[in-house]
């Protein structure tokens, strides 16, 4: 893809200031974008993130907002767009984890997970939806998971979300594909990040004797699946799941 091939668009990314967040961030400012760098509470990491794409060439804003509630979602969008620029690309990347059996599941793990994960990727599409269908042209990405697609003991809540992540991702994409906007998920496997940091290294080793690769996948990894799918290369790709998984969900 050319080195700048998103210049000039303004592309939010929630939960943009850590992990698979700040590297979908630190790409898609080196493709050129205005990049929104969400965050609920980390300011000095979403700060952090913007200076790293400074530094870099680019352009970058961090913008706080709680998108798990329909007014912080709302918010988010009106500030951007009344700030910032139109915004063309949204990638729905926050997201939380509060593992546990479900016997041992509490009610407020699992609204929380289910709140945060699928329901501020709803909230925040719906309010992006209408000014992109006004302009007729836009990209969505949400960061749904492999353990959305196969399941995991101990994830009931996070393994609800990430699937509804799918599909609100296909059903948003039949409704707003006739109007220009393309709407995909990305399903990563296990990403070296601060969770998987802290696994057991039975844990580790049983992942890695699953996945065909051999290897976690790094951030970046899936920062440059998210890039080629909001960049005109995946003009004709809508209602996808791409796996980033290393053969994980093979």
């Amino acid at each position: 893809m050319p080195d700048r091939e998103l210049e000039g668009r303004v592309a939010v990314v929630t939960g943009g200031s850590r992990g698979i967040g700040a590297a979908v961030c630190a790409e898609l400012g080196a493709a050129g974008a205005e990049v929104v760098v969400n965050y609920a509470s980390s300011a000095d990491a979403a700060e952090a993130v913007c200076a790293g794409i400074r530094e870099a060439g680019g352009t970058a804003t961090a913008v706080a907002g709680d998108i798990s509630t329909p007014e912080g979602a709302a918010a988010l969008v009106s500030q951007v767009e009344s700030e910032v620029g139109p915004i063309a690309i949204l990638v729905c990347n926050a997201g939380i984890t509060r593992d546990n059996l479900i016997m041992k599941l509490s009610d407020d793990d699992w609204r929380a997970v289910v709140d945060t994960n699928l329901g501020g990727a709803f909230f925040t599409c719906r309010a992006v939806a209408r000014p992109m269908l006004k302009r007729r042209a836009g990209a969505i990405v949400t960061m749904s998971s492999v353990v959305g697609v196969h399941g995991n003991a101990g994830q009931t809540n996070y393994a609800a979300s990430k699937a509804g992540l799918i599909g609100l991702t296909k059903a948003l994409a039949k409704e707003l594909g006739g109007r220009g906007i393309r709407v995909n998920a990305i399903a990563p496997g296990y990403i070296s990040t601060e969770l998987t940091d802290a696994l057991p290294d039975a844990a580790r080793d049983a992942i890695l004797g699953q996945t065909p690769l051999g290897r976690l996948g790094d951030p970046a990894d899936v920062a440059r699946a998210v890039r080629f799918l909001v960049s005109d290369a995946a003009a004709f790709v809508t209602g996808d799941v791409l796996a980033v998984d290393g053969g994980l969900g093979i």
